[in-house]
């Protein structure tokens, strides 16, 4: 399934729009990497134990948005964005979402 962060395809004509597609995915941290990061953080550079974490989490909310999106009937989904919250202390979580389109044939 096509997914884009335009609100068009090029080459592709949008015959309906579907609604909303999401998915979301709600990750914890781990106390081993809280403290590994921690460290890091006196050294300065990148912390890749969260670059790691968001990474998945993204492709997570990713693949469940298009499945979401699949159920609709979509062809494609336009407009994708990514968002993060804090839900409680130490959780966080991912959300994608975009509209869901159906495509005319090519």
């Amino acid at each position: 399934m096509l997914s884009v962060t335009t609100d068009f395809l090029p080459g592709r004509t949008i015959e309906t729009s579907l609604g909303i597609a999401r998915g979301s995915v709600v990750r914890a941290r781990f106390i081993g990497r809280d403290f590994i990061a921690g460290l890091r953080k006196l050294v300065g550079g990148e912390v890749n134990e969260y670059t790691t974490l968001l990474a998945e989490s993204r492709e997570q909310a990713l693949e469940r948005m298009l499945l979401h999106a699949q159920s609709l009937g979509a062809d494609a989904v336009i407009n994708v964005r990514f968002t993060s919250n804090t839900i409680m202390e130490g959780t966080a979580e991912m959300l994608a979402y975009g509209t869901a389109v159906t495509l005319a044939p090519a």
